[in-house]
């Protein structure tokens, strides 16, 4: 369930930098797969470039499965001596957690699905039907997997395979925000990568708060936003089925990236693009990828239970005309 960049970001910098006190230091790069972008305001010009990377390359030689070396392909390949790091912990825990609250329907146990569909570093299994699709099947599931006391991984099947690319990167974000913050002290930064993002404070040089365009999934071609949001203290995430897809060579037919852990199916829905806005970037990641598998119904429901979620959803209605749907709290966070 790799993200999808569904965000464009509008750093709105106008005005004159007249402010002497303050200073904007930028870093820019790739990571992840995907871009990066750290703006954040200080007393003096830093030079972050090395613990950034540094937050990166502990990321990666944690959860990557692109990473052969990496803690979790070692632990998807068999391995359960293998003591997971914090960072593994984490995600591991918040998983569990998005798992009990979505029923299911996020589901870090479907990377062998990943893999068959086409979306993993794993050879893809071509014209997949319900036959292979059910012998996969027993390969996934939650409560399969275990974190041990000792912080081992227990696996009732060697074959089951993490894929945590669906929370990762918004944990790679909450670590970057981390950083400025306790290695620099600093109070107003915007953090992005892939389009997703942690702002704190609001741009001091121009006195405005730090604002987001949101793509808008039916206007692809001029990069139209869909919404204009202020963010600030908090985690946004985005994903969507528009961009993200495999194209089978020989059928023709499109995958979207967003697999259904209940069927084993790729999940082609009414649901555009899904929106969150949370306290951190990895839950905000995670609901995000849930809504895109959910019925809309079922995570309106689950909004009225989780108060710490903001929500924006853009999807199709039984006559195909485009829809909107967003909670109270998010349409407070509308640029007016």
């Amino acid at each position: 369930m790799k993200k999808i960049v569904v965000l464009s970001i509008y750093i709105l910098l106008f005005g004159c930098d007249s402010n002497e006190r303050w200073v904007k230091n930028q870093a820019v790069g790739e990571a992840l797969g995907t871009t990066y972008g750290v703006t954040f305001i200080a007393k003096e010009k830093i030079d972050a470039q090395q613990k950034i990377d540094s937050v990166f390359r502990v990321i990666n030689a944690s959860l990557s499965t692109y990473i052969p070396d990496s803690d979790i392909s070692k632990i998807n390949g068999g391995d359960s001596t293998i003591v997971v790091d914090k960072s593994f912990r984490d995600v591991y825990l918040q998983s569990q957690r998005v798992y009990v609250e979505t029923k299911g329907y996020f589901d870090p146990t479907v990377g062998v699905l990943v893999n068959a569909w086409g979306f993993g570093p794993e050879k893809p299994i071509n014209q997949l039907d319900s036959v292979q699709v059910d012998s996969l099947m027993q390969y996934v599931g939650w409560s399969k997997v275990q974190l041990k006391s000792d912080f081992t991984i227990a696996k009732t099947d060697p074959n089951i395979r993490f894929d945590f690319n669906a929370i990762a990167k918004g944990y790679a974000i909450d670590r970057l925000a981390q950083m400025l913050d306790y290695s620099f002290g600093v109070d107003n930064y915007l953090v992005e990568v892939g389009g997703e993002m942690v702002a704190k404070g609001i741009n001091v040089i121009t006195e405005k708060p730090w604002t987001i365009g949101i793509d808008d999934p039916t206007n692809l071609e001029s990069r139209g936003s869909a919404a204009l949001i202020h963010l600030k203290d908090g985690a946004l995430a985005s994903s969507g089925n528009y961009r993200k897809f495999r194209v089978d060579e020989a059928t023709g037919e499109k995958y979207v990236h967003t697999i259904n852990a209940k069927t084993g199916f790729t999940k082609n829905s009414s649901i555009l693009s899904a929106t969150v806005v949370a306290n951190n970037c990895m839950e905000a990641d995670a609901y995000a990828t849930a809504f895109m598998a959910m019925d809309l119904e079922d995570t309106q429901n689950l909004l009225k239970q989780i108060n710490d979620l903001e929500t924006f959803i853009i999807y199709l209605d039984e006559q195909g005309n485009t829809q909107r749907f967003m909670t109270p709290g998010f349409e407070k966070l509308l640029v007016q």
